[in-house]
């Protein structure tokens, strides 16, 4: 199962007392949703506000006194994160919703009667959340992604970057201990066979370790970056996209919001769309009381977009149909 360092020095009952610090008094007669977000994220935070957003429009808010709010941010601590999930169990919500994949199987392994609405999640197959029959917990709702997406983004590559030598070489970290990230690893290094690219791949388990492992593969004579999705690259981005950029070497990515924070070009969720779909869903439930009808399913909203700034720094010219973000 995924594993990630522990980001905060406070004992991990200490910050959960500070974190739980910080919610206000609860309206009486009006339902209670609690959000966890499993790390402190620029990009992963787009989610939650959409999914608020959809939540509003659906009639829910705390604004207008017709919600009660219990936010946790676990920031990258483990334990944090499951006692955050035990604790919005006792207050009885009405569901949960769970930001990214860590929050959502922290959720699952902990109650299997509180509905769960999870995103920026992979399949539930991909987090080992399904039962010996292939079916998904009985409690999963929301939004989920596969992988295909990222065919489109990675391809991108060999036609905007040309190569020193005779054979494109693109880097890549994935982190071995989340099932997620070994798939997208596994899926790309087909890819990039059949695309006739050299795909130089190096492990990374921990942030701890992102700044000398890419450090050390941008020191192999790769012409371009591919920032994998997952966790550490998320809390990471900015680490390895200051080296790719002392190197000279073009970052792309499968996600919209890590466009925003320099990388070249991108195919994939936007992830404010993500959330304000999984927030819809919520909606729904929330104002029927009532799972009937309701499933996990897939990103509806995908873009392609750019970040000016990179693309003029490389040299890139993006072709047509790519939406700039700054």
């Amino acid at each position: 199962m995924e594993n990630l360092r522990k980001i905060s020095r406070l004992p991990a009952i200490i910050l959960f007392s500070l974190l739980t610090a910080c919610n206000g008094a609860r309206q009486e007669g009006v339902p209670t949703v609690g959000f966890v977000d499993a790390f402190e994220d620029n990009t992963i935070a787009q989610a939650r506000i959409g999914f608020f957003d959809a939540l509003k429009e659906g009639g829910f808010s705390e604004e207008e006194k017709t919600l009660n709010v219990i936010y946790r941010n676990a920031q990258g601590d483990i334990p944090t994160l499951t006692q955050a999930v035990r604790y919005m169990i006792t207050q009885e919500v009405d569901l949960i919703a769970t930001n990214p994949s860590l929050s959502t199987i922290a959720a699952l392994q902990n109650t299997k009667d509180i509905p769960i609405f999870m995103m920026v999640s992979p399949l539930p197959a991909r987090m080992e959340v399904e039962d010996a029959q292939g079916n998904a917990p009985d409690n999963l709702f929301g939004v989920a992604e596969d992988l295909d997406y990222i065919d489109t983004s990675f391809s991108l590559i060999p036609r905007l970057v040309q190569p020193e030598g005779e054979k494109l070489r693109v880097g890549l970290l994935y982190n071995q201990s989340e099932p997620q990230s070994v798939d997208a690893y596994g899926r790309l290094q087909g890819l990039a066979d059949a695309l006739g690219v050299e795909l130089v791949a190096r492990p990374v388990n921990t942030t701890a370790d992102v700044q000398l492992v890419a450090g050390a593969l941008l020191n192999e004579n790769i012409d371009a970056f591919f920032a994998n999705p997952d966790n550490i690259v998320f809390g990471s981005f900015e680490t390895i996209l200051k080296a790719a950029n002392e190197a000279k070497v073009p970052v792309f990515t499968s996600e919209a919001g890590l466009v925003a924070r320099g990388a070249v070009a991108a195919y994939g969720a936007d992830l404010y769309q993500w959330g304000y779909q999984a927030g819809q869903q919520a909606a729904r439930y929330l104002k029927t009381n009532s799972t009937e009808g309701l499933s996990w399913e897939m990103v509806k909203v995908r873009k392609r977009v750019y970040n000016p700034a990179a693309a003029e720094r490389f040299g890139v010219a993006v072709p047509e149909g790519y939406e700039a973000v700054e």
